[in-house]
């Protein structure tokens, strides 16, 4: 059964408020940009490290308000037939060779077929029922009876040729479709477009969004967000895990821990029975905190007691 869809928060403070009643915890500014996008009707573009919430609060958004996510992932090599729509060939194919048997049938007793009806075929072959909507066209689809929430997810990754086609989609919402004409969005969608900044998005995107930048929490609401997402770690571990994260995040290592390593290593610490931390048991569990093996290695022996000693 599907939530109804809820209007937006009132101000800052009352979007803050339901963002931590999903269990967000989110700090003012970002809960500023997040009512302003949502009262303004502006695309949202997050960008900052791997793992700082960013895909979250387009989750959140669509709980908080009742409204249907739609996720596209971008990659290299995303087209328009992946993101937006393509015609189902297969569907096309066997529509004409079912017409092509029926005017065989029907040649002895029937003129042969007009170039008007080749013409009616090919436009019903270029009709919505052979349409495959993908993730921009269901965001737009007239048909919807909310404006749904669109996760743009990673931009960054795709390329710059994709950016140029999501502009009208972010500009008007519409999407043209040569041989059936412009899509416009009844409701337009809210968007949120995340970037792990693996690459610069073209000024044009960026001009038509409101921006924040989604950077690590501090150590009071990096344990906020613990607790919320993790009720079952006692308070001193809580405290511990919080404590040693952002010691890693000191050093210089390959990859930084996010957020969803913190609250992922908390959960692998649970399932070990863990009170506290020791090195025995931070060493043994972390896979779940750190994913590259140079900064693994480095954390043996003194490195690691050092840091627990802290």
């Amino acid at each position: 059964m599907t939530t109804a869809a809820q209007p937006i928060p009132a101000g800052i403070d009352d979007t803050q408020a339901q963002l931590l009643r999903h269990d967000y915890v989110a700090e003012r500014q970002l809960a500023t940009v997040v009512f302003l996008a949502l009262k303004l009707g502006r695309p949202l573009l997050l960008e900052g490290e791997p793992g700082t919430g960013k895909t979250e609060i387009a989750r959140t958004l669509a709980a908080m308000l009742g409204r249907p996510l739609i996720r596209l992932q971008c990659h290299e090599g995303l087209d328009m037939a992946s993101a937006a729509y393509e015609w189902n060939y297969a569907r096309q194919m066997l529509e004409i060779r079912l017409g092509e048997q029926a005017a065989a049938a029907g040649q002895a007793t029937s003129p042969p077929t007009a170039p008007a009806s080749r013409e009616a075929m090919a436009a019903e072959l270029f009709s919505e029922r052979f349409l495959i909507r993908r993730a921009l066209l269901q965001a737009i689809d007239p048909r919807n009876e909310v404006a749904p929430v669109l996760l743009i997810d990673e931009l960054d990754r795709a390329d710059d040729a994709f950016e140029a086609f999501l502009l009208e989609v972010l500009a008007d919402y519409q999407i043209t479709i040569p041989e059936l004409g412009t899509i416009a969005a009844r409701y337009p969608p809210i968007v949120v477009i995340t970037s792990n900044r693996t690459r610069d998005i073209h000024d044009a995107v960026k001009r038509r969004c409101l921006y924040h930048w989604v950077g690590y929490p501090d150590a009071e609401r990096e344990l906020a967000i613990l607790r919320r997402r993790v009720p079952g770690a006692e308070e001193a571990l809580a405290a511990q895990v919080v404590a040693f994260v952002h010691k890693l995040r000191a050093l210089d290592l390959v990859k930084q821990p996010g957020i969803a390593e913190t609250l992922d290593w908390a959960r692998a610490l649970l399932a070990l029975d863990a009170r506290e931390l020791d090195p025995t048991l931070v060493r043994l569990s972390l896979g779940a905190l750190l994913k590259v093996q140079d900064d693994v290695a480095r954390l043996s022996g003194a490195e690691l007691a050092r840091l627990l000693l802290i």
